[in-house]
């Protein structure tokens, strides 16, 4: 009777419903051909209750999408004898090839530092790297530096404010996916926070894939390198050849 009544009273604790994701892409494959340029994914959904909407904290929305794991190599170049060279280099263990982080509101308005290190969602939590020589004392500083190489060719973004919450209940943002995409699965997560706190995460996937010349060239190259290498010398040859040719047309 004791466990009847305390399970009774755990129940009328918790809350009355949870807060679920319900979502869609414009489209969930991009494919990649000679042309290619860039794309754009508008991700939207909506919030789906059984309970009225909680006046206090207000809902919060942060979206990601993170291109395959990659790893990489930071150098740090200094001046010798007057001649810029290579003196220390950390391996980046593992880092996303593309990744984007739109919010509702400022990022740090809408997620702890405990909820960022469990979810990892900013982008230097999306970076992994132990791997750093002991003689390397400032090793974080190889991983900003990471950060601000992708971030310049747009492939780190940090959209904050872009995700527009109507009612609290729908919620929409366009992602911009630049040219340069590496080939796999796209991890798109959509979190719902309050006061900071995650109280639901939903996860889905967007496909690019290479398509045409494009993907025959891929193909090429990881199934016969050898092949594609001898291509690739003949077409520069041929397009040096064409060069001069021109040229010495002009000059004559």
């Amino acid at each position: 009777m004791r466990a009847l009544a305390f399970l009774f009273t755990l129940l009328v604790a918790l809350p009355a419903a949870a807060e679920d994701i319900v979502l869609g892409l414009s489209k969930d494959t991009v494919s990649i051909d000679t042309s290619f340029d860039g794309s754009e994914i508008l991700i939207f959904g909506a919030v789906k209750r059984e309970a009225p909407i909680p006046d206090d904290p207000r809902l919060q929305v942060i979206v990601t999408v993170a291109g395959p794991d990659e790893t990489f190599t930071v150098r740090r170049k200094e001046k010798v004898l007057g001649i810029w060279v290579n003196t220390d280099a950390v391996e980046i263990d593992r880092a996303p090839s593309f990744y984007a982080v739109s919010t509702s509101t400022l990022l740090g308005l809408s997620l702890s530092e405990t909820e960022d290190l469990r979810h990892r969602v900013s982008i230097p939590r999306a970076i992994r790297s132990v791997g750093a020589p002991d003689t390397i004392e400032d090793a974080t500083r190889f991983t900003e530096a990471l950060i601000r190489i992708k971030s310049r060719s747009n492939q780190y973004q940090l959209n904050e404010g872009t995700v527009s919450v109507d009612e609290q209940t729908l919620f929409r943002t366009a992602i911009e996916l630049p040219a340069a995409l590496t080939e796999g699965d796209y991890q798109t997560r959509i979190f719902l926070t309050r006061g900071g706190k995650v109280v639901s995460k939903y996860e889905t996937s967007i496909y690019v894939r290479k398509v045409g010349l494009e993907r025959w060239l891929f193909r090429l190259s990881r199934e016969n390198a050898l092949l594609y290498g001898i291509m690739s010398i003949a077409i520069a040859i041929a397009a040096g050849w064409s060069a001069s040719a021109v040229f010495r047309l002009f000059r004559a």
